[in-house]
């Protein structure tokens, strides 16, 4: 019945209207449908399109990508100002066919990422850059830490999250600077892959959004799952292991990084820090001192609220990374050179052992 339901809204929106005038007319429909409602995207029960349930409305500055109706109102595809989200939109609105099936989305070719980097010429790779950017960069990062000694601790200091959805800021490598960048430190820029498999729809699937791995291993040869692939073979980690994949790399320095962040806030901070991966804001006091946020601490109340400047910019690129569990296939090195730069500003305070890391 679910299925049938789904099926009669798509057919009567604007999504299949603007199909049945293109190529895509001669595709299956219904194929499409069941594809699209195994994703991410038509989940009605995630959190991504419930979350503002319990206030009637999605809020403008969150209903471009938590909406159908918010997206259309940010493109302007509803007849309003394109580039911004006018009113708040319906709840339980998942992202469907007419989010980018308009002519207003086909027509979209540039996005502005938070950081304000304009990324031009995208065609059909832009609605998904539109929403998988981040919501912050780490310019934001510098101008909250501006102007206060790097190791003492402010009130005025919050943290500073990039969001979900990062992979496109995250493509652009220094460019897109969804990561805070230390100075004096280059940073790769945009990831060129091979030609084919450089986009967002060349590699992942626009209506199931996941990813084949057949056309990965048939060049990869050897492997047998995308995480064993690895171009670069120094040991980023220090680990002495270089078999698996760099995938492990980014593991490895990420793991040492909370290590370290934890190390710093107690040392430096005077305070235990833990993460909580999914529980916002992420960051909370760990009151027992046992490195793990348990339930009872993971609360708003109990945020963390012993920031410095160096554990701010090291704990919003562990964030940007967690946030970016495609990382590894997305932009490793500008990852790498994240974790490996962070590590190496905490190592003035603390003893992190820079000797056997390699940067990229």
């Amino acid at each position: 019945m679910r299925l049938l339901r789904d099926f009669r809204l798509l057919l009567a929106s604007t999504a299949l209207a603007a199909l049945s005038s293109s190529a895509a007319a001669h595709a299956d429909v219904a194929a499409l449908v069941e594809a699209w409602l195994a994703s991410s995207h038509a989940d009605r029960d995630s959190r991504s399109f419930t979350y503002w349930n319990k206030d009637g409305s999605v809020p403008e500055n969150c209903a471009a990508c938590h909406s159908e109706p918010g997206f259309i109102d940010f493109l302007g595809a509803d007849g309003s100002a394109a580039g911004v989200v006018n009113k708040p939109a319906a709840i339980n609105a998942v992202i469907g066919c007419a989010a980018c099936h308009t002519s207003a989305a086909h027509a979209l070719d540039s996005v502005t990422l938070p950081s304000g980097f304009a990324v031009h010429g995208l065609g059909p790779n832009a609605t998904c850059t539109v929403c998988h950017a981040g919501r912050a960069s780490g310019d934001a990062v510098a101008a909250a830490t501006a102007g206060i000694d790097e190791d003492a601790v402010s009130p005025d200091l919050r943290f500073v999250n990039i969001h979900y959805g990062v992979a496109a800021a995250v493509m652009e490598g220094g460019d897109g600077r969804a990561g805070f960048h230390y100075p004096d430190r280059r940073y790769v820029g945009r990831f060129r892959h091979v030609p084919g498999a450089d986009t967002c729809v060349a590699c992942h699937d626009a209506h199931t959004t996941q990813v084949a791995p057949d056309g990965c291993l048939a060049c990869h040869r050897g492997v047998d799952e995308l995480t064993s692939i690895r171009t670069r073979h120094a040991d980023f980690d220090g680990d002495g292991d270089i078999a698996g994949g760099v995938h492990a790399e980014i593991v490895g320095l990420h793991r040492q990084l909370h290590e370290a962040i934890q190390a710093y806030a107690a040392e430096v901070a005077g305070a235990p820090i833990g993460y909580a991966e999914d529980v916002f804001p992420y960051f909370f006091h760990d009151t027992d001192g046992d490195g793990v946020i348990g339930e009872s601490e993971a609360v708003p109340g109990n945020r963390y609220a012993r920031w410095t400047p160096r554990l701010l910019k090291a704990a919003y690129n562990y964030q940007v990374v967690a946030k970016d569990r495609g990382g590894y296939t997305h932009n490793p090195a500008y990852l790498l050179q994240l974790l490996h730069d962070s590590l190496e500003s905490l190592s003035v305070r603390i003893a992190v052992d820079m000797r056997a890391l390699s940067r990229p």
